[in-house]
């Protein structure tokens, strides 16, 4: 379990270098103020219109960093910083949240896959790391008997969850893909302004592929309990 541990303090301690840089930008480049003048919920609502779709709403929702896309309902979640605020950052957000949007307008398909998992990682997340556990002090390593087979059935639970986090990464990159050229061709921002957002963007994804690569690390090390037949507890 020393391991293991070793394991989940790194992928944190990158986790949190990332995720404070990701403010740390957010703050710089809310300082970029918009020379259109237009608030993140204007950019939402306008980058909607210029895609055809009218039946997503814009709102506000409290917290920071707490903007997406809920394609249940057919929102667009923008947190008060973003909604209300006239900057590069704001704009940013805005735009790839409507990215979003418009994948779900176009069936864009990791979006579709995603979506269907999401009930599946909802459920099994929280009990797999337990149930390879369970398997493990049941005898796992020996291969054989009921404590394997419940370990394997942990690792099978804890895939999906892995597999999810990969999934979301081509779905984070194509919406800010999205967000960027519709900036771009629309003129929305100036040179610097524009600067700002993908950059910003750029930061953001870098926090879903941390935690991509933090949940294939988490499932090989305890593939390796399982099937390695040694422990380090």
């Amino acid at each position: 379990m020393i391991g293991y541990y070793i394991l989940l303090g790194l992928i944190a301690l990158v986790s949190f270098a990332v995720s404070s840089k990701l403010k740390s930008k957010f703050e710089y480049y809310s300082k970029v103020h918009l020379r259109n003048g237009m608030s993140g919920a204007e950019i939402a609502q306008k980058m909607l219109n210029d895609n055809g779709i009218y039946d997503v709403k814009v709102i506000s929702t409290p917290g920071r960093l707490t903007d997406h896309y809920n394609p249940a309902d057919k929102t667009v979640n923008l947190s008060e910083a973003v909604y209300n605020q006239r900057n590069a950052a704001a704009a940013a957000v805005a735009a790839h949240e409507v990215g979003h949007a418009v994948q779900h307008a176009t069936a864009y398909q990791m979006l579709k896959l995603r979506s269907q998992l999401v009930p599946v990682v909802s459920v099994t997340s929280g009990m797999s790391t337990w149930i390879v556990l369970i398997g493990l002090m049941l005898g796992a390593a020996a291969k054989i008997g009921a404590g394997y087979y419940i370990a394997v059935a942990g690792l099978v639970l804890m895939g999906f969850a892995t597999l999810f986090s990969f999934i979301t990464l081509p779905v984070e990159y194509d919406a800010s893909n999205r967000a960027l050229a519709w900036l771009k061709n629309k003129n929305m921002l100036s040179p610097q302004e524009y600067d700002g957002a993908e950059d910003s963007l750029k930061w953001a994804a870098r926090t879903y592929v941390v935690a991509a690569i933090g949940s294939l690390a988490t499932l090989v090390y305890w593939g390796l309990q399982v099937f390695g037949g040694s422990r380090d507890r």
